[in-house]
């Protein structure tokens, strides 16, 4: 019969909801059901990490945006680096076998004594001996018959591993002189040629050569023939013997040994630029921009920039001992502990696009990211600021063991004034003294202390010119205290009062803010980039701090190209920028107000152009010098003149705040070293203990689920077969 039939219906139902609660209680034993990463993956030894940005170029002669150099450093091996763990920032090498001491020649070739006069220098000649036994990581490249391929074969091919066999070879001198033959390449377009051009002896008219054999190869319709670099020699770079090479600067160029620091300057043998040269590898993606080949510790194994790139230990890396020395509390910090070990420690580095923030900081929180920076948006949950100003971890992160770094970086934001501006300038001597006491003024009114408690949580320091934290010439104390923007009061500096600022504008011919002689009021102009919704806050901000003093600010928004455009022809008034130190010296930050280098006459990195006689023979007679008190004696000079003239409305040095947790070892900030992925290490056992812990299934809301669902089926059930009961008794029915 009929409703007999749903007694097994009723077994079913109760068998099926047994199983759903214990599959979901068995679950539990296993790994967590949020787990990003693939279950095949080998995370043993893996720092799991994120970026944001997609790298535009991997090939070292074009790379020059920190997001690059998170990959490039860990593939390229420059002859220099810097000390992980000392500060202030010391190079050392890495594949040079020792920092070499230039050899300086007067005009007619004779060699003079160490401590010359700069001005008697006509050329400095730096020599490098490279490691012996350095070998480039595997690679296609070093197959003679990848280097021939058929177009119709290359058009089949997708990935590197595509093309089958992988060589290799020791490195030489000669792949160093390569690379800096290929600054020059006018394919290449290496964002450093000019400046080297003007140090390097002969890269200039080695580019001309270039530029005439690349001709001759359009002219045989073959664009993108290779062109063997072998052929052509610079007159300042020559190879010496196997693994020496020599470069021959212009005058004496101290900066030259920082600039060998970078990947501009890293070994790119022969055979890869012949590989890539190749028809139609550039439309699949085989390049140097995409597919690296190095001698460092890591290889680029995976290159998906939209998702995914990761990296991986190169098996002819030959290692390196960590450091056994570092600044005084290192050995507290643990930074010690793997002194003398051989790195790298790691195996692999996975590197996940991540574009929101929110999914991001969760994944850093259930431990599925090693490391993480702070947002905004999350500080208040990470950060907490002690009686004493200082920022602590909240107890939320420290209840999971997670640890905080900060360092001050190598930059300086400012907010700038044009020096050709009529109102705010100060190319007029006529008018020079209203002009310095209005930017003085303006500098004043523009409280930095304020816009870094409200817009950066208090992650910065206000700036008393233009040379950071870190860097030579930067002081701390009263020393470096800008008088005409401060008082030193109760051990510290105090921003002198609006009242001090109106007096400035008053003296400047603006009393109220109002023209003194036509009455009209004061508007300033800011060009900026900074539209979109969450920037009108800053913008009302900026508007108000001068407001204090009666003056009207307008807000003139632009796209980028727009506001290049507008700086690069000096017409401006005022706008933000900042600059982050290519290498830890103050050469690097004050040639960016250097009268030569504007940005209206010379398309130089000035900016403001700013051009004061008196600045620029100082300028010139500190940048060569040799760190000392005598170089400091120069600089405290220039630091008086620039706080005088106000060419900027010094802004302030940004702190960078790092977070990591308990397993990840040896994370130590480094503003200039951009290889430390091989530094550091990881304890997997205790991150897999971690994960489990804190990433353990909430089940009871499941098992909660499929009880209810069973036990609402079993009424259902119940209520249906009483109503076929009623139905079977009912007069002239058929049991």
């Amino acid at each position: 019969m009929l409703h007999r039939s749903l007694h097994p219906i009723c077994n079913r139902l109760s068998v099926v909801a047994l199983a759903a609660t214990l599959a979901c209680l068995c679950a539990g034993c296993g790994e967590a059901w949020n787990n990003p990463y693939s279950a095949l993956e080998a995370a043993d030894n893996t720092l799991y990490t994120s970026f944001t940005e997609r790298p535009k170029h991997l090939d070292p002669a074009q790379s020059y945006t920190s997001d690059e150099a998170e990959f490039t450093a860990q593939v390229y091996q420059p002859p220099f680096q810097y000390h992980y763990l000392k500060r202030p920032y010391a190079l050392i090498p890495d594949a040079a076998a020792a920092l070499p001491k230039p050899r300086y020649f007067d005009k007619a070739g004779r060699e003079l004594a160490a401590d010359a006069r700069a001005a008697d220098i006509a050329s400095s000649v730096y020599e490098i001996r490279i490691k012996p036994g350095l070998r480039f990581a595997p690679h296609p490249a070093f197959v003679a018959a990848n280097r021939a391929l058929a177009r119709d074969v290359i058009d089949r091919k997708f990935k590197l591993a595509d093309f089958g066999e992988s060589g290799s070879r020791d490195l030489t001198a000669a792949d160093y002189v390569y690379e800096i033959k290929r600054l020059a390449h006018p394919r290449v377009n290496s964002p450093i040629f000019g400046h080297m051009a003007d140090y390097i002896v002969g890269l200039k008219d080695y580019g001309e050569t270039l530029k005439a054999e690349v001709r001759k190869l359009g002219a045989d319709k073959s664009k993108a023939a290779w062109l063997d670099l072998r052929k052509f020699d610079i007159s300042g770079v020559k190879v010496i013997d196997s693994h020496t090479y020599s470069v021959t600067v212009i005058g004496k160029y101290p900066q030259f040994l920082y600039w060998m620091a970078m990947p501009f300057f890293a070994p790119i043998p022969w055979e890869a630029d012949q590989f890539y040269a190749q028809p139609g590898m550039v439309e699949k993606n085989f390049s140097l921009d995409w597919y690296p080949v190095g001698t460092g510790p890591y290889m680029l194994t995976e290159n998906n920039p939209n998702a995914r790139m990761v990296l991986a230990r190169n098996p002819n890396y030959r290692g390196e001992p960590y450091p056994s020395e570092g600044e005084a509390t290192d050995r507290a910090d643990g930074m010690l502990d793997d002194a003398g070990k051989t790195m790298p420690f790691i195996d692999r580095i996975v590197f996940v696009r991540e574009k929101e923030q929110i999914p991001y900081w969760n994944k850093f929180l259930q431990g599925y990211y090693d490391k993480s920076g702070i947002a905004s948006d999350n500080f208040d949950q990470a950060i907490k600021s002690g009686s004493d100003g200082e920022s602590g971890l909240t107890p939320e992160m420290e209840a999971r063991g997670i640890k905080l770094r900060t360092s001050l970086a190598t930059t300086s934001y400012y907010l700038s004034f044009n020096w050709l501006d009529p109102v705010v300038g100060g190319s007029d001597p006529t008018t020079a003294e209203r002009t310095r006491k209005l930017r003085q003024a303006l500098s004043i009114a523009m409280d930095f202390e304020e816009f870094i408690s409200i817009f950066l949580n208090g992650r910065a320091i206000p700036a008393q010119g233009p040379i950071p934290p870190g860097i030579f010439g930067f002081k701390d104390g009263q020393g470096s205290m800008n008088p005409v923007v401060y008082d030193w009061k109760d051990n510290g500096p105090r921003r002198k009062s609006i009242d001090a600022a109106r007096k400035l504008l008053a003296e400047a011919g603006y009393p109220g803010g109002r023209d003194a002689k036509s009455g009209e009021p004061l508007v300033l102009y800011l060009d900026t980039t900074d539209r979109g919704p969450g920037d009108k806050a800053r913008l009302d901000w900026y508007r108000k701090q001068l407001a204090e003093i009666s003056v009207q600010l307008e807000i003139r928004t632009t796209d980028w190209n727009r506001f290049q455009e507008k700086i690069r022809k000096g017409n401006t008034q005022l706008f933000f920028l900042g600059w982050n130190a290519d290498y830890p010296d103050p050469e690097n930050f004050l040639f960016l107000l250097y009268g030569p280098n504007g940005a209206a006459k010379a398309d130089g990195e000035n900016k403001a152009n700013y051009a004061n006689p008196e600045f620029d023979a100082l300028f010139e007679q500190m940048k060569n010098m040799d760190n000392g008190p005598e170089r400091q004696a120069v600089i405290d000079k220039i630091s008086t003149l620039l706080h005088q003239d106000a060419p900027w409305i010094w802004g302030f040095h940004p702190k960078s705040f790092g977070l990591s947790h308990a397993w990840m070892k040896n994370g130590k900030p480094n503003q200039m070293a951009n290889n430390g992925l091989k530094y550091q290490r990881i304890d997997a056992a205790l991150r897999a203990q971690k994960r489990t812990e804190w990433n353990h299934p909430v089940l009871w809301p499941f098992v909660l689920l499929v009880i209810v669902l069973a036990l609402l089926a079993w009424l259902g059930v119940r209520a249906w077969r009483r109503s076929e009961a009623a139905v079977a008794v009912a007069p002239g029915q058929r049991a």
